[in-house]
């Protein structure tokens, strides 16, 4: 059974301006989503700059997470690191907090040939019972996880069963549902591509836009899984506009702007993440007016 069908958040993390964790607004966010139909909370990703907190700061805030959202919708918990045995601890003590599923991201920085990415997820995945998702990410990361590579964890490693891909190489996310026999729980990593990811068999999207329109990504993917494939093409087709603003610099300096310009206390980012240009700030607004998401 899936972790989770349809649209999942990679929620920001609420700062306070002195730079603390927010958890007054972080739970009010929380609600918002559940209120509006996200089908998942993943928690301590990229979007949620992890890379900037503590490994006491990190853990604080999945279990924050777990207990807020009390069982309403799966936590997956970002627990990845360039180092196994630190993401070893952070998968054990999710666990321990009670984190639904596990999102684990390539090693970054010092990397890893396919062979030490396959023993890497192997003993993360040895250490701990709950289910895992494979992140594969070059652009952040400059470590792809091949197809092959995806393929044999996933028919060699039982609680390794799936993958948020934002490679943004619709050919390979093609040839890991071939190596795999479609039998991988497959996630699109990026929000302009749900509904071609889908159609080679994913099941939703872990998306960035959806922490300014949870119930939009959510019927998107909905639509999709309903059968309705003209109204997610035509949804997924309105959204690339917002969803090019939202990278126009890089995640999440525009998701937390478009969040405080609609009075979600997302509050400011954590260095070395700085605000935007301004002319890039003045795209972000032009196309969260013309989405509808302000006036």
């Amino acid at each position: 059974m899936a972790i989770f069908k349809g649209s999942g958040v990679a929620i920001v993390t609420p700062f306070k301006a002195d730079g603390e964790v927010n958890y007054e607004e972080f739970g009010r966010q929380i609600d918002f989503q559940i209120n509006n139909g996200t089908d998942s909370i993943i928690v301590c990703g990229t979007t949620g700059e992890s890379a900037c907190l503590s490994e006491e700061e990190h853990l604080r805030v999945i279990d924050f997470c777990v207990k807020h959202v009390n069982h309403r919708v799966p936590v997956v918990a970002g627990t990845g690191s360039n180092c196994t045995d630190t993401a070893v601890y952070l998968s054990q003590e999710a666990e321990k907090i009670g984190a639904d599923g596990l999102l684990i991201v390539t090693p970054y920085y010092n990397k890893a040939t396919q062979h030490g990415l396959i023993d890497h997820y192997t003993i993360i995945a040895n250490s701990v019972h709950l289910p895992i998702i494979l992140y594969s990410v070059k652009s952040r990361t400059g470590l792809n996880i091949n197809p092959e590579t995806v393929a044999q964890l996933v028919k060699n490693v039982p609680n390794i069963v799936g993958v948020k891909e934002a490679s943004g190489d619709i050919g390979q996310v093609a040839k890991i549902m071939a190596l795999t026999d479609g039998n991988i729980e497959l996630y699109s990593g990026n929000d302009n591509e749900v509904v071609p990811v889908m159609s080679l068999g994913g099941i939703g999207v872990i998306s960035v836009v959806a922490n300014i329109a949870p119930s939009y990504m959510h019927n998107l993917c909905l639509n999709y899984l309903n059968g309705d494939m003209a109204e997610a093409r035509r949804m997924q087709l309105k959204v690339l506009d917002l969803v090019d603003a939202l990278f126009c610099e890089v995640n999440p300096i525009p998701v937390k702007h478009a969040m405080n310009i609609m009075g979600m206390n997302a509050g400011p980012m954590r260095r070395p993440l700085s605000p935007m240009e301004p002319e890039n700030l003045e795209r972000l607004k032009r196309s969260m007016k013309d989405f509808g998401l302000i006036q």
